[in-house]
């Protein structure tokens, strides 16, 4: 999948449970969807349209099916991180490590091991 389709919140919120369990079914996320719960049919409706935007296949199992997920959560991660940069520093992932260094989320200490990691790994 090279472009991935944006999620609304809810349907967010409903893949990073399917990839908490792995494969499921909609009455598996219901079990652990926090109060309140929604209906198991709006889980379901949810499901159909994660599997129409690619982000799930199905098999059948028993009488219904269980699902998978089709795009890795990691993947997803770096879609977002890439909207992200490029709405909020100018496409910039520099700009990101700046910011990261100036709030001290990041200590110029840990920047220098990590520059000197990627260098040990070209050779």
């Amino acid at each position: 999948m090279s472009e991935i389709s944006k999620l609304t919140s809810k349907e967010e919120e409903v893949m990073e449970m399917i990839w908490e369990l792995g494969e499921c079914a909609p009455k598996d996320v219901l079990a652990i969807y926090p109060d309140p719960k929604p209906h198991i049919n709006t889980v379901a409706t949810m499901f159909q349209s994660l599997e129409r935007k690619g982000y799930l296949t199905h098999k059948p199992q028993g009488r219904g099916y269980v699902y998978a997920p089709a795009v890795m959560q990691r993947e997803y991660g770096k879609s977002k991180l890439h909207t992200f940069v490029n709405r909020y520093f100018g496409n910039s992932y520099l700009n990101v490590v700046s910011a990261l260094v100036q709030e001290e989320k990041v200590s110029e200490q840990e920047l220098m091991d990590f520059l000197a990691e990627l260098k040990k790994g070209k050779k």
